[in-house]
């Protein structure tokens, strides 16, 4: 180890982070200066990287779970060769790729977006269990934190899920730098306290002095040489390490240094220092997306089957036709059915236990690594998980989620158990698509489909068993729908999906038979919405009834007002929807009591058509 090289590296790197974020008038400098000796160590003889090749199958990962500290990590891609001096000058500006928090969508090197703390980690930990159950190709994991965001739950279920799994190939730096944004974090430079917590989930822990560069090449040997165990090297560090008027001082973080230039001069000046980062070794993919002909589970029209059934057949279908496929759920395998892809392909299934944040983030984790991760849970409990996918979006994450026994039609269990603003929160999140099918053979075709599709995918499933009301070659193209009931007397449309359909279908015959036809049209593309067809129902019939298994904000009846937006009439729209909180109950008693059900329907349609205006 040439020690007087890598702290020459460790001042260039601060200096950059200082120099970046002087250009851009903003950015957290004092933060990237505390890990610098963390990072020159790194990259100068420990990370495996091949910056021309970011997807070699051997490069090491490195996460940077800090991500607000990243003029440290643009330094170090400078250092490296992989950006230049004038990029890095472009820091926060349009256009640049050096966001003020870095993204895989601009940076090839990026593995996940970071910047809601508390993330990293939890991501590192499905990296790592790729490289260790699916990739096997050796590479290790490297993960910087900072000590504030270890306050974070979510951290924590990282943990001890790295911990249960062994996972040797993970090693997490701990920047323990004292001060967070308002001032001292709760441990300060207590390192023993993180240490401690570490251990209690099975973690080898290092601590060491964050700035001794020597020190941190001995604790990075010690992590590599530990087996059967994560690490985790905790260091003590200064924030604005280096610059006597930033260091260690509270009220200044992100912000720019208050003089710039004499910052640069007391650490020694601008260097231009270049790393030969170490390459990886030879290795190969070992994971292919099989050929395979996919044989979906085929049912009869008549039947009854629940579509969480359905989701569970065709995912072991679908994990027989691909190689790729993965599975992750929340100790919920026997509700959601995600159990059948186990027992079929148990080394592509990852059990996460009831910890959604932490399922979640493996499954992006996975993604990134080139696994196709299908994670499944109750629709009610993905809510906890809601800042992952939303940060899933913003790495243009490729994942599948699965909410079962939405809506109160679960029945008595109570509201603890429905999910009820699930769609609103998927529509919500940027590049989504959302499906809700009604039946056992749209359900199947359905999930074969968002195998295709990129960014964040949800589908949503029923408890209870539904009639299969479609035969099984049926095609569901994804932004698309089903006109079930239509003649050129319908006075209104019914709009539904899922459990509701059944109820409109119901609904639409006992209108019938009281002389008043209705159509009814199956929305099982809840986004995108299928706007040709809602606006020909509309034109019809002149008004439109949505009724929907959901909160009234943000799910169907939004979804379709959507359809309407773009500056012409907007038809005359009601919406029935689930607006009280329901109780324990059976199923029927659950819709009727929200007003859903068949009966209220036909209630609904009898009202608007005494009132409607015959087009």
């Amino acid at each position: 180890m040439n020690t007087r090289r890598i702290t020459d590296l460790a001042r260039q790197l601060r200096v950059d982070s200082v120099r970046a974020a002087a250009a851009a008038g903003s950015g957290h400098p004092t933060s990237s200066m505390s890990a610098a000796d963390l990072m020159a160590v790194l990259l100068a003889g420990h990370l495996r990287y091949d910056f021309e090749r970011p997807a070699h199958p051997a490069n090491d990962r490195f996460i940077l779970s800090k991500g607000h500290a990243s003029p440290l990590l643009y330094a170090a891609y400078k250092a490296a060769g992989a950006i230049n001096e004038t990029e890095l000058l472009t820091f926060r500006k349009l256009g640049s790729r050096l966001e003020g928090h870095p993204t895989p969508r601009r940076l090839p090197w990026v593995e996940t977006a970071t910047g809601s703390l508390g993330q990293g980690l939890p991501v590192g930990v499905g990296v790592a269990l790729a490289g260790k159950r699916l990739d096997r190709t050796g590479y290790r994991v490297w993960v910087l934190c900072g000590d504030s965001e270890l306050a974070e739950g979510s951290v924590w279920e990282a943990a001890e899920h790295a911990g249960h799994e062994h996972l040797d190939n993970l090693i997490v730096l701990v920047d323990v730098n004292r001060l967070g944004q308002r001032g001292p974090t709760r441990h300060g430079h207590d390192l023993d306290a993180y240490a401690r917590r570490f251990q209690a989930f099975d973690w080898h822990t290092v601590e060491v002095d964050g700035h001794d560069v020597e020190a941190v090449e001995r604790a990075y040997t010690e992590a590599e040489s530990t087996a059967g165990q994560p690490t985790a090297i905790i260091a003590r560090t200064l924030k604005g390490k280096g610059v006597a008027a930033v260091e260690d001082r509270e009220g200044l973080h992100g912000k720019p240094l208050p003089d710039a230039e004499e910052a640069i001069a007391e650490l020694g000046g601008v260097r231009d220092v270049r790393v030969e980062v170490q390459p990886p070794p030879a290795a190969r993919m070992l994971h292919t997306v099989q050929g395979g002909h996919l044989e979906l589970p085929r049912y009869d029209i008549g039947g009854e089957v629940a579509t969480r059934d359905a989701f569970g057949q065709a995912l072991a279908a679908l994990g027989a036709a691909r190689g790729d496929v993965v599975v992750l759920d929340g100790e919920v395998g026997d509700s959601t059915r995600a159990e059948y892809f186990a027992k079929e392909y148990p080394d592509r299934y990852f059990e996460c236990y009831i910890a959604e944040q932490q399922m979640v983030a493996a499954a992006v984790g996975m993604a990134a690594r080139g696994w196709l991760p299908y994670a499944s849970t109750f629709a009610a409990f993905l809510t906890r998980a809601h800042d992952f996918v939303r940060m899933a979006s913003i790495s243009g994450s490729g994942i599948n989620l699965v909410g079962s026994h939405a809506g109160c039609a679960i029945g008595p269990d109570g509201p603890s158990q429905m999910g009820l603003e699930d769609l609103a929160m998927f529509r919500a999140v940027h590049g989504s698509t959302v499906l809700y099918p009604c039946d056992a053979n749209q359900t199947a075709r359905l999930v074969a489909a968002t195998a295709g599709l990129e960014g964040i995918r949800y589908l949503r499933t029923t408890r209870g068993k539904t009639p299969v009301i479609y035969g099984p070659t049926e095609e569901f193209p994804v932004g698309g729908s089903k006109v079930l009931r239509a003649s050129p007397e319908d006075r209104l449309t019914l709009v539904a999906a899922g459990v509701t359909v059944h109820e409109a279908l119901r609904a639409a015959d006992v209108l019938a038979g009281q002389g008043i036809r209705v159509r009814v049209v199956d929305l099982y593309s809840v986004k995108p919405v299928d706007r040709a067809t809602l606006r020909e129902a509309a034109d019809r019939t002149g008004c439109l009834l949505t009724v929907e298994d959901h909160r009234e904000e943000g799910g169907l009846g939004d979804a379709v007002l959507d359809a309407f937006l773009d500056g012409r009439p907007v038809p005359r729209l009601v919406r029935l929807a689930v607006r009280t909180m329901p109780g324990s109950a059976t199923p029927a008693e659950q819709l009727h009591a929200a007003g859903i059900d068949a009966g209220s329907i036909s209630a609904a349609a009898r009202l608007l058509v005494e009132h409607a205006v015959v087009p």
